[in-house]
């Protein structure tokens, strides 16, 4: 397996974007959990026209192969074999709104590029798969964005918002901050990142925790918990089983640095096992 970081070379994308890049090769596993980040991410598969995900408790979904997946506040069971040779681009919190109409119904689902950007998306997906490297693919990625939206403009209120939930300032604070009430930051994020404000703060310290394991190496989860915010740790398993469908010793990611990305195992006796 072979990861191409791809970084935007356009000044006015890198507001908008947290990561590029393109991932070629075989896995162990056929499939995953995928963990809720709070973000959007445009995915093009370059080996099939199809993608596949399964999110905790909503039916299963297929798709051509290049779709939006939008704003997760569950796990999802995907399938790898989609990940063979495989384009994205993961966009920071409400950063995916000046490109994409509609994040907040997009909210565990993967939608057809089609389905929001027309002809555009299958001509995307179709450019990709006649480059001839993964630069190439980024220079097309970066032209379609700048063709949605030219120019891109970031929105301060949001970028704050966003950055005082993810360090852990509670949804009255993050209002009084900005001089606003909780309700309008409510508006602020369906509009543009796809989860409330409460729902997404909780999911930014659940990936703090993931980050701060990585980091680490270690399992001293309840020490953790309290340095990531949490009240206890019970408080932080309930966490833990929500977003990642298990407990925080079964939890074993692909890599220190995927970690939201968990091999699903099917045990000898039948039942799943992470």
């Amino acid at each position: 397996m072979r990861v191409t970081p791809l970084r935007p070379r356009s000044p006015a994308l890198a507001p908008f974007i947290s990561s590029m890049g393109y991932l070629e090769g075989e896995f162990p596993h056929g499939r995953e959990r995928v963990l809720p980040s709070g973000t959007v991410q445009l995915l093009v598969n370059l080996d099939r026209d199809a993608l596949h995900s399964a999110p905790d408790g909503l039916p299963p979904i297929r798709t051509g192969g290049a779709a939006l997946q939008g704003p997760s506040a569950r796990p999802a069971l995907v399938d790898t074999a989609d990940q063979r040779a495989i384009l994205w681009v993961e966009f920071r919190p409400g950063g995916a709104a000046p490109f994409f109409p509609g994040p907040a119904e997009a909210c565990d689902q993967l939608v057809p590029l089609d389905a929001v950007w027309g002809r555009r998306g299958p001509a995307l997906r179709e450019r990709l798969l006649a480059a001839g490297s993964p630069e190439e693919m980024r220079a097309a990625v970066e032209a379609a964005l700048l063709a949605a939206a030219e120019p891109p403009r970031p929105d301060p209120a949001l970028t704050a918002a966003v950055a005082a939930l993810h360090r852990g300032a509670t949804v009255a604070d993050t209002a009084d901050r900005l001089g606003w009430t909780t309700k309008r930051l409510a508006r602020l994020f369906s509009a543009h990142v796809g989860l409330a404000p409460k729902r997404f703060a909780r999911i930014r310290r659940f990936q703090r925790l993931l980050s701060a394991a990585a980091a680490r190496g270690e399992g001293d989860w309840a020490r953790l918990a309290a340095e990531c915010g949490y009240h206890d740790q019970a408080h932080m398993i309930h966490d833990f089983r929500a977003f990642a469908g298990q407990s925080p010793t079964e939890y074993s990611p692909r890599s220190a640095e995927e970690r939201n990305h968990v091999p699903f195992l099917q045990g000898d006796d039948g039942t799943a096992a992470a």
